[in-house]
């Protein structure tokens, strides 16, 4: 969501690459960012008010039974679930550590269609003042199994699909946030090149967050648009670890 979408438009087609495919006023000025026809995100008008951010999404069979749960396990419903058009149905809720999340049941857009490859999401975080909490509602709301990542941090752990050994993201503690920071859920995009992309964000506007260094996943960097939505970049290097990203 943001305040500008022609100048994000031009900012994420220089940074991550993409084309964009426009919905129609039908969605109200959405836009499907994508890889060639593959969908990869999704670019709206932010409500007034509203800080320009990126919501991460979870894929549900059925919106509805998910947003009960969300309420039964100690979460808020934010948006109520509704349809949109015949492209799914969808909520946005908030977790009890103040992490807002979307949930997605695909109709004729089953979301992210290109992952783990250049253009496309390959991880998220969650950044909880209390990750234990956490995990325990997205254990119970979406079935998630965790597995400790010493190296992230003590509060780290992957999170899974039941019976499933891929990582799906991770969550953990605030990570250095500053004090009073709520819960966030951060999205990290794959990029053919981070140092070209870093530039190219400054170069649009963007502010770098956390300069361009190597990890055993990949070369990363956080970056934030000039609306201040907040992202990260990796860049598949080949380095031992980076399988599991993917």
């Amino acid at each position: 969501m943001t305040p500008d979408v022609e100048a994000a438009l031009d900012f994420y087609g220089r940074v991550v690459g993409w084309d964009f495919q426009d919905t129609g006023d039908d969605y109200g000025g959405y836009v499907i960012a994508a890889i060639g026809a593959s969908s990869a995100a999704g670019i709206g008008p932010a409500p007034e008010g509203v800080p320009s951010v990126w919501t991460m999404y979870l894929a549900s069979d059925d919106v509805d039974k998910t947003a009960e749960s969300v309420t039964d396990n100690g979460g808020t419903i934010m948006m109520a679930p509704g349809d949109v058009g015949d492209l799914g149905r969808m909520f946005v809720g908030v977790d009890p550590t103040g992490a807002a999340f979307g949930v997605w049941q695909a109709g004729t857009n089953i979301g992210a269609e290109v992952v783990n490859e250049p253009g496309g999401i390959t991880w998220e975080d969650l950044r909880s003042p209390d990750p234990d909490a956490a995990r325990q509602f997205y254990g119970a709301v979406f079935g998630h199994t965790f597995s400790p990542l010493p190296d992230a941090g003590p509060d780290y752990a992957t999170f899974h699909l039941a019976g499933e050994e891929a990582p799906l993201g991770g969550m953990g503690g605030m990570m250095g946030a500053p004090d009073g920071t709520p819960g966030h859920w951060v999205v990290y995009f794959s990029v053919a090149d981070t140092d070209a992309s870093v530039r190219a964000a400054e170069a649009g506007g963007g502010t770098v967050i956390a300069p361009a260094f190597d990890s055993p996943y990949g070369r990363m960097a956080g970056v934030s648009d000039p609306a201040g939505a907040m992202f990260w970049l990796i860049q598949d290097t080949g380095q031992a670890g980076s399988d599991q990203l993917e």
